[in-house]
Parts: structure tokens; sequence; C-alpha cells
């Protein structure tokens, strides 16, 4: 069983940045595939990043194409958490962001039912 707990989301001015951290509780942190995903008003969940898991040397992101470039995902296994750092925001950015776990050994997945576990999201909304 694994828990998850964002916090970091908050409003924000376009063109700012937020960093979003996601704390999992339980063991074998570093063997879950971690992802964002993010749900706006009358709109369904998407995805946003991942970060694959269980990976020797080298943990492979993928995002979806409107956040590449602005946002990053990262992880310190130490600390089982992981982060969405977001940059250039805009107001199409406003939504409630999840992180979500998934068991996919060393691959990835950007649909949200490959993931186990979700938090219970945080609001980041991007004023113009």
């Amino acid at each position: 069983q694994v828990q998850l707990v964002e916090s970091g989301g908050r409003l924000v001015q376009a063109g700012g940045s937020l960093r979003l951290s996601c704390a999992a509780s339980g063991r074998a942190f570093s063997g879950y595939t971690m992802g964002w995903f993010r749900q706006a008003p009358g709109k369904e969940r998407e995805f946003v990043a991942a970060s694959s898991g269980n990976a020797i040397s080298t943990y492979y992101t993928y995002y979806t194409d409107s956040v590449k470039g602005r946002f990053t995902i990262s992880r310190d296994n130490a600390k089982n958490t992981v982060y969405l750092q977001m940059n250039s925001l805009k107001p199409e950015d406003t939504a409630v962001y999840y992180c979500a776990a998934a068991s996919l050994g060393y691959g990835s997945s950007r649909a949200d039912y490959d993931y186990d576990y979700w938090g219970q999201g945080t609001q980041v909304t991007v004023s113009s």
C-alpha cells in the first residue's frame, strides 16, 4: 500500500513558477512509476508527466505536449518524493494536480487507469 500526499499548489500569476511535491509512504518507492495528472473544471483528468520506475541508472521522463519545455518531473528516492517544477505558467494550466503511483517496472503510462495509488490533489490557479 502506498499513500501519496501532494503539496505546493496555490494562486500564481501567468508567467510564474511553482513546484509541486508528492510525498509517498511505504517501501520500494524507487520501483514505482510516478505520474502527475491534472483535472480542470468541467474537463476530464489528463496526463501531465511521468517518471519511470525501477531503472538501474536513469529514470525516463515523459510529458504531454502542452507542458514540454515548461514542466519538469523529478524524484528524490531518499525522500520518497516526486516533484513537478512548473515554469512559464499559463491560465490554461489551472487545475487540480494529482500525483499517482503505478507498478509498471521499467515502463511508464499516460493512462490514469494504469495507476494504482492516487493523492488527494492540490489546486493550482494561474491568473492572467
